[in-house]
C-alpha cells in the first residue's frame, strides 16, 4: 500500500502533469513515488516526453509556467536529456525531458544492453498522461534478453582474478582505506549487476537496496546487510574478506564463462589469504 507521503505527492506530480503544454505527450512519474514508497525526504522525478526536441530554456519556460521556482538544471549539457530542477509547495522537483524519438531510441539501447539507468525507472513508472507510449515501453521492457544477462554478469567478473591474489593485502595498510573503499564500492557494485541479470531486473539505482532486493529471488543471503557490514566494518581485513564472500556466493549463483569461472578459481584464494590476515 502507498505511503500516506506518497498519495501526497502523486497529486502535486498530477498537477504538473495536467499543466504541462499539449507539446507534451506523455509524463511518467519515476522514482520512490511511483513505486510508493516516498517518505518526508522524498522529491518528485518525472519524465516529460514532448513530440518534438526542446532546448533547455523552452523546459525551463514550461516549468516556470506551471509555478516551478528556484530553477536550476544538473548533469551533462548540450544532449538530447533536457534537466529542470524547481520548487512546487516547497517540493523538490526534478524534470527529465525527452523526445518522442529519442525516447524510442533509449528504449532500443536498453533492450541492446547499452549502460542505462532507464530502464528500471520506465518499467516501474506510472503514467500521470499518456499517449500509450509507456504502456509499449513498459511491454518491451518485460522481454530481459538472455544475451544481454550473459553479458553482463561477464563483465561484472571482469576484475575478479588475472593478478596475485596476495595483492590485495597492499590495501589493509594503515593510511590505505581511500583504496580499499574504491575497491570495495566497486566489487558491491558488480555484485549487484550479476544479482539483478540473474533475476532479468534492469539495474535500479543503490538507493533503498533492501526493498529493492527483498523482491529477487536469486541472491546471497543477507545480501543488503553483508554489502552495509563491508562499507563500515572498522577492520580493512574483515570488510575485504566480507566483500569477497559475497563475491564468491554471487559467482557461484551464476552459470559459467570465461571470467566467471576465473573468479570461482581465484576468490577463494583471496579469501584464505584475507582470513590468515584477519588472524594476525
Amino acid at each position: 500500500m502507498p505511503t500516506t507521503r506518497t498519495r501526497e505527492l502523486r497529486e502535486l506530480a498530477q498537477k504538473i502533469a495536467d499543466a504541462l503544454p499539449p507539446i507534451v505527450e506523455e509524463v511518467v512519474l519515476t522514482g520512490s513515488v511511483s513505486r510508493g514508497v516516498a517518505d518526508e525526504v522524498s522529491d518528485i522525478e518525472m519524465l516529460v516526453v514532448t513530440s518534438e526536441p526542446l532546448e533547455l530554456e523552452e523546459c525551463f519556460d514550461h516549468a516556470r509556467e506551471i509555478g516551478l521556482k528556484h530553477l536550476d538544471t544538473w548533469g551533462p549539457q548540450g544532449t538530447d536529456t533536457k534537466r529542470v530542477f524547481g520548487y512546487l509547495e516547497g517540493i523538490p522537483i526534478e524534470l527529465v525531458w525527452w523526445s518522442r524519438d529519442f525516447a524510442e531510441k533509449s528504449v532500443a539501447g536498453i533492450l541492446a544492453g547499452e549502460p542505462s539507468g532507464s530502464g528500471d525507472a520506465l518499467a516501474n513508472g506510472v503514467a500521470l498522461r499518456s499517449s500509450g507510449l509507456l504502456e509499449g515501453w513498459q511491454e518491451r521492457l518485460r522481454d530481459y534478453p538472455e544475451e544481454i544477462a550473459a553479458e553482463r554478469i561477464e563483465d561484472a567478473a571482469l576484475t575478479w582474478g588475472g593478478y596475485a591474489p596476495e595483492g590485495w593485502l597492499t590495501v589493509l595498510r594503515p593510511g590505505d582505506r581511500l583504496a580499499l573503499v574504491e575497491l570495495l564500492y566497486d566489487d558491491a557494485v558488480r555484485v549487484l549487476k550479476i544479482v539483478y541479470a540473474l533475476n532479468r531486473v534492469w539495474p535500479p539505482t543503490t538507493k533503498r537496496l533492501a526493498e529493492r532486493l527483498d523482491e529477487l529471488r536469486v541472491k546471497p543471503d543477507q545480501l543488503a546487510d553483508r554489502i552495509e557490514q563491508a562499507l563500515t566494518e572498522p577492520s580493512p581485513a574483515q570488510a575485504a574478506l566480507t566483500m569477497k564472500e559475497l563475491q564468491l556466493e554471487a559467482a557461484e549463483l551464476a552459470p559459467s564463462g570465461p571470467n566467471i569461472d576465473r573468479a570461482r578459481a581465484w576468490l577463494p584464494k583471496v579469501i584464505e589469504i584475507l582470513r590468515e590476515a584477519r588472524a594476525a
